[in-house]
């Protein structure tokens, strides 16, 4: 009896056999895909250590590339996953219009949020206050703390000839064309952008009323300016400041000299510190002791009362005033009744 020829089933076997492979293969790929992915999500969802307990600043420079942000601010420590980051940016189609700049990114921000802010240009702004009284070399020192620019570069700007007939400024500073007020900048502003920005607020308090009652009493803009702000330094309660304004006027009509300390002070570089007697007989166009009439421009920038104060004085006859203490003055009509009043104050002030 003959053998039937035996049939061979590897050759199924062989094929089944690749089949189970390729199958494990992407379905463990698929596990790690899918693993790799909830990791990127977990990541992308839950806040960095770096932001965890407080807002953290960073600040993107121009130019960089998607991958260079995704570093910086994963350095920064307010992002989890640089990677992560990229990711999320190139799914949202954002990756080439994250924009520059200084950010404070909030306490628990993800990196969701982080995206929105530099999406959005959502940059930082610093509030730098120009205090009423406050002068050019004093509010460069304020842009300098909160790192917008360097004081000198600020001042070098407020001192520039070209700079101020650009502004139409009639004089050799901006000192006292700058309106005192809160003002908020983003990091790159310029000193120049800073300081006309001011001007600009500072015209737009000087109504067409002010300048007529100015020019009525042989003031121009620039002169009420000056006066504005000696008013504004001998000042402290703001009820004075017009008769402090009509001691002022008397004295410029009289052709008395104004004696102001301020003047002295911004003549010699003392700020707000005390006089000695050698710096009243200093000899400078600022030192209203020795020179008859308004100085050559004004010593501070001085807000709107003070403004208002030189444009409407009191109708008074002071020709004299005396501090008593930090808070008030004594107003003088006559010289003898001055210098009792300084008399009266030397007495009641403590030693």
């Amino acid at each position: 009896m003959m053998e039937r020829p035996r049939v061979l089933k590897t050759s199924t076997d062989v094929r089944a056999r690749p089949g189970r492979a390729v199958r494990g293969f992407l379905y463990a790929t698929l596990a790690l895909l899918c693993a790799f992915t909830s990791l990127q999500l977990w990541w992308a969802t839950t806040p960095a250590p770096g932001v965890v307990k407080g807002p953290r600043v960073v600040e993107i420079p121009l130019h960089e590339g998607l991958l260079d942000i995704a570093q910086r601010l994963d350095a920064a420590g307010v992002i989890r996953s640089p990677f992560g980051f990229a990711l999320l940016a190139l799914a949202q189609g954002s990756a080439r219009s994250l924009k520059a700049g200084e950010y404070e990114v909030p306490q628990g921000s993800n990196t969701f949020a982080v995206l929105s802010l530099l999406e959005g240009g959502k940059v930082l702004k610093h509030t730098v206050l120009l205090r009423e009284g406050f002068t050019l070399a004093e509010l460069a020192h304020v842009v300098e703390a909160e790192g917008l620019a360097r004081a000198d570069d600020v001042l070098r700007v407020g001192n520039d000839s070209l700079f101020l007939r650009t502004l139409e400024i009639p004089a050799a500073s901006v000192e006292g064309y700058l309106f005192p007020d809160s003002y908020q900048f983003v990091k790159g502003v310029s000193p120049e952008e800073m300081l006309a920005r001011m001007v600009a607020r500072m015209r737009g308090q000087l109504t067409p009323d002010m300048l007529k009652a100015a020019e009525a009493g042989g003031l121009t803009a620039h002169q009420l300016l000056t006066l504005a702000s000696i008013i504004e330094r001998e000042g402290i309660e703001r009820s004075e400041l017009p008769f402090i304004s009509a001691v002022f006027w008397n004295r410029l009509k009289r052709g008395m000299p104004l004696q102001a300390d301020p003047t002295v002070q911004y003549a010699v570089g003392k700020g707000r510190q005390a006089l000695t007697r050698a710096d009243l007989q200093v000899d400078h166009p600022f030192n209203t002791y020795r020179r008859v009439g308004l100085p050559p421009g004004p010593i501070a920038n001085p807000g709107l009362p003070a403004i208002e104060a030189a444009a409407y004085p009191a109708r008074a006859n002071y020709l004299y005033f005396v501090a008593l203490g930090d808070r008030r003055h004594q107003f003088s009509q006559n010289l003898a009744d001055h210098n009792d009043a300084v008399a009266r104050y030397r007495l009641a002030r403590p030693r």
